[in-house]
């Protein structure tokens, strides 16, 4: 039927979208690496760490310390940012379930897609198109660090609508599986009402 066949689409791009949350996770070595290495040069005094002769992506000619503090903060942001689409894919958001607990498994459904459409689709869409147009100025402008640290600030920027897009998808998949499940529900017509757990 055509609904297994979607179903087993869905569930491909689903297990896509689940690698990157995972991968994503893998940034919590380096961030945590980051604040002890910040925390062990800062005890010992040290500003420069390394320096070379042509410049490196996001570095420049320089290893400071406070390119090292810079990073972990811009790891950090990553980690979030990407992790959000992760959070959003396996319902581990937080919302407020004071009525939502008490409805039915069709009308939760009804609710998540209300919500989808009317609030989580169209906040990623406006927030992709303006963070698509403050990297450009970032990468014009030759935006860096104001501390002499971290250069191209535009690749971190570049975050910002990658992630976002990543949590619009996940909206879609999520958006497809709710009327799915309200199709199967509905079909079955075996929504048991009131379900508390």
């Amino acid at each position: 039927m055509i609904i297994g066949k979607c179903q087993r689409l869905l569930d491909r791009l689903s297990l896509v979208c689940d690698w990157i949350g995972k991968v994503n996770a893998w940034l919590l070595i380096p961030m945590s690496l980051a604040v002890i290495a910040a925390v062990v040069f800062s005890q010992f005094n040290l500003s420069r760490l390394l320096q070379w002769e042509t410049d490196l992506p996001l570095l420049g000619r320089q290893l400071t310390v406070i390119s090292v503090v810079e990073l972990q903060w811009h790891l950090f942001g990553i980690f979030v940012l990407i992790g959000g689409s992760w959070v959003l894919q396996h319902d581990r958001h937080i919302r407020v379930d004071l009525l939502y607990v008490r409805f039915s498994p069709l009308w939760r459904n009804i609710v998540n897609l209300i919500g989808d459409l009317a609030f989580l689709l169209p906040f990623c869409a406006v927030i992709f198109w303006f963070s698509l147009a403050m990297v450009q100025r970032s990468y014009l402008a030759g935006e860096g660090s104001d501390y002499d640290a971290l250069m191209d600030r535009y690749l971190i920027k570049s975050i910002l609508p990658i992630a976002f897009s990543f949590l619009f998808i996940n909206g879609l998949l999520r958006i497809v599986y709710t009327t799915l499940e309200i199709i199967q529900i509905a079909s079955r017509g075996d929504d048991k009402g009131v379900k508390t757990e």
